[in-house]
């Protein structure tokens, strides 16, 4: 009885070896084109079988709602039957149902502006003349040159554009001196990015929607709550006097955007809505207006949640508009060039793989290690009529058999093999679906056009893991996975051709550690990697079929972000770390580090400054639109948030005093780092409510000619770049009680 107990114990362990360890993932992706070609093709309802082992992964195009509804139908009714599971419907435009209007009157709030007047044209606007602004002025960071990026603080030399809560702020700026708020734009809505483009400004917010959706058969439209993008456009000729000229919605959540020349792309994603039957489509309106619905493109490769991507340009100059939806998965990546427009996320195999692969590993890794009698017999079971459950109840009395004809050593040793052999095959199948999928999409002065699609082992950290060099993409990507006993890490470089195939491959670099910022320029790849130490490598993809690793430098701590200061020296702003008296390792204060990359066998850190205790924090190690660098003008600053001073008991319990604000440095590879200064917007530490967030914290800087403006919620302080003396404050309108609605804005 022992004995049986025992065996049936061992046979539960392999059963679990063979079938465990399967997780179920979803994902998927769809881009699209403005006519069908050769890639893309238009379904029929009669086609949709999105249960199938092997998906095509090919452009398709649904001609009308029917098929999307269809498809959607097809996906809802799969898992309910267990197929795949955790279906989640979205939130989508339902005010266009199936060509159906609700019989209530339905009107769609526009994001008017208090106080400006609203023109349904552009026309030529006479404003005074202006006093001359500065052509030596900074710009956004960005990361692709001629590709700008929105943000909430822009300048142009001569004006301030800033967004203060639920308002567009323009500050006369230059002369510093005789700074002051000239107009205010109060908008519907959460502000969150803007460009400034001559004599226009486009802004894009986001709001609560209300929307009607009229359930099939019903007699009553029902409510619905889904979030709404709205692009507004001002002619800003006349500064003291912005006048809106356009107004574009779409549902759903601003995922980001890019301005080329005069044409703006911007992309909103939408859950898709289906309940009751009932599917909304993508739409723009203007106004109450709706202008355009865009085709919806799509690959058959079967989600757990489907979400439309709908990338719209805008010429700001004249307000065309173009869109087109593409219907995928959660999309996390954006990389734009002048040209084409780069979508990434995680590749979803179809369900039925999953299915597969748990049978897969019972036949190929498990009967093989058994005897040669017990694996005819099983096969023969296997080539049989029988349902799975029966060929289960043969195979399991099959191998309880032989296990019980086993020594000890024998019951011991096939236990080892079969727990080697499985971990072996995990490692090997996790490779396989540990994937990121790149969607190549051309853009041309407002045309959109789907290209092609690739492939990358590994997943990316953000926009910076992405380079377009010439007719190659590179990119640099973290693979990690687990098996049931041990977890797997490294890094890898992909150099991919126009058609997004690879040509090139740097695979399992710095095994057990994981990205942490990266940086393409020219043909070089600079790569911080960290677990223990800092190293930073440094790549070359001269030759795109040959990517090869030049050296590499190892110092404590890690960098966030890496910034050309020229071909040869990087900056890079990150932590410090140092061992603790556990045997790990402790995160400390903000560092900055320059390195010498003239030597490529041999990259040295030539000098670092830290700042502030555990703790110490900066923007710019997640965004790089708050770093502000000019080498000619030996120009470097960062938002601080600084931990200075031990715990102390404040307020009914401990905490540690908080400095907020800018540190300003001159930085040369002859002279390192020098501090110049520090800009506070606060005589004081920090308040206890504003211990994070604080709406005195400096979030960005730039500079006109020879004065620095540091930007806050509160306001922005004028400072002279050669002593940093403070030339001028202007307040911004800031209300306390609207803080936690709209954040720092």
């Amino acid at each position: 009885m022992i004995k049986k107990t025992v065996l049936m114990v061992l046979l539960s362990i392999i059963v679990i070896t063979a079938f465990g360890g399967c997780v179920l993932q979803s994902g998927g992706n769809i881009a699209g084109k403005d006519k069908p070609d050769s890639n893309a093709s238009v379904i029929k309802s009669s086609d949709i079988n999105i249960a199938e082992f092997e998906s095509t992964q090919g452009l398709k195009k649904f001609s009308s709602v029917k098929e999307l509804q269809d498809f959607l139908k097809a996906n809802t009714a799969q898992q309910s039957s267990g197929v795949w599971g955790g279906y989640t419907a979205g939130m989508g435009r339902t005010d266009m149902v199936m060509g159906i209007q609700p019989p209530m009157p339905m009107v769609v709030p526009v994001a008017t502006s208090a106080g400006v007047q609203q023109k349904g044209a552009p026309e030529a606007v006479s404003a005074p003349p202006a006093a001359p602004g500065t052509s030596d002025h900074s710009k956004t960071n960005v990361q692709v040159e001629g590709v700008d990026e929105a943000d909430f603080v822009k300048n142009d030399g001569k004006y301030i554009y800033t967004l203060a809560q639920n308002k567009v702020v323009i500050v006369d700026a230059f002369p510093a001196a005789d700074a002051k708020v000239i107009s205010e734009i109060t908008v519907d809505g959460r502000p969150r990015d803007m460009f400034v483009n001559d004599n226009r400004l486009i802004l894009f917010t986001e709001d609560n929607n209300e929307v009607f959706v009229l359930p099939q058969y019903e007699y009553r439209p029902v409510p619905r709550y889904s979030q709404k993008t709205t692009a507004l456009i001002y002619d800003i000729t006349d500064r003291k006097k912005p006048q809106q000229i356009a107004n574009y919605s779409i549902n759903g959540n601003y995922f980001s955007s890019r301005m080329v020349g005069d044409y703006v792309y911007f992309i909103v994603k939408d859950d898709v809505y289906y309940y009751n039957n009932v599917v909304d489509m993508p739409a723009i309106k203007q106004g109450p207006v709706k202008v355009m619905a865009p085709d919806v493109y799509y690959f058959d490769n079967p989600e757990q949640n489907y979400v439309f991507h709908t990338i719209a340009s805008i010429n700001i100059k004249s307000n065309d508009i173009n869109a087109k939806s593409f219907m995928m998965g959660y999309s996390d990546n954006l990389y734009v060039s002048e040209n084409n427009i780069y979508i990434t996320y995680r590749k979803n195999l179809p369900v039925r793989y999953y299915e597969i692969e748990r049978e897969e590993r019972f036949y190929k890794v498990i009967v093989p290690l058994l005897p040669k009698d017990a694996q005819d017999k099983i096969n023969a079971i296997k080539d049989s009529n029988l349902d799975s459950y029966e060929k289960w109840d043969k195979i399991s009395s099959i191998m309880e058999e032989t296990y019980n004809r086993m020594s000890e050593k024998e019951k011991q040793d096939y236990i080892t093999n079969v727990d080697k052999a499985v971990s072996e095959y995990e490692i090997k199948l996790a490779r396989e679906r540990e994937k990121t999928v790149i969607q190549k999409i051309r853009i041309d002065k407002g045309d959109i056009e789907y290209m092609t699609k690739g492939e990358v082992p590994g997943s990316l950290l953000n926009q910076f893991s992405m380079d377009e060099g010439g007719d190659y993409f590179r990119v640099a990507t973290t693979s990690q996975f687990w098996t049931r006993d041990s977890s797997v890490q490294y890094n890898n470089v992909y150099v991919m051709d126009k058609d997004l195939g690879i040509t090139g491959k740097l695979e399992e670099i710095a095994p057990d550690e994981r990205i942490y910022s990266t940086r393409f320029i020219g043909n070089r790849l600079y790569m911080v990697t960290f677990k223990r130490m800092d190293p930073l490598f440094v790549i070359d993809l001269s030759d795109p079929k040959e990517p090869q690793i030049l050296g590499k430098l190892k110092i404590p701590g890690f960098s966030d972000y890496l910034h050309p200061y020229d071909e040869n020296h990087i900056i890079g702003v990150g932590k410090e770390t140092a061992d603790n008296e556990w045997g790990g390792v402790s995160i400390k204060g903000v560092k900055l580090s320059l390195f010498d990359v003239s030597d490529v066998n041999n990259p040295k850190q030539i000098d670092m400054y830290e700042i502030g205790e555990a703790g110490t924090d900066s923007e710019a190690l997640r965004d790089h639109k708050a770093f502000l660098f000019d080498k000619t003008k030996n120009l470097l600053v960062i938002p601080i948030r600084e931990i200075t001073g031990k715990e102390q008991y404040r307020y009914g319990y401990y905490m540690q005093k908080v400095w907020q604000g800018a540190y300003v440095f001159s930085v040369s590879p002859a002279g390192g780092f020098k501090l110049k200064g520090k800009i506070s917007h606060l005589d004081d530490y920090e308040e206890q409510q504003f211990y994070w967030n604080s709406p005195s914290a400096v979030r960005r800087s730039l500079y006109m000619d020879d004065v620095l403006y540091t930007v806050s919620a509160r306001k922005i302080k004028m400072n002279s770049l050669d002593n940093i003396t403070e030339i001028n404050s202007v307040d911004l309108p800031f209300e306390k009680n609207q803080y936690y609605e709209y954040g720092w804005r």
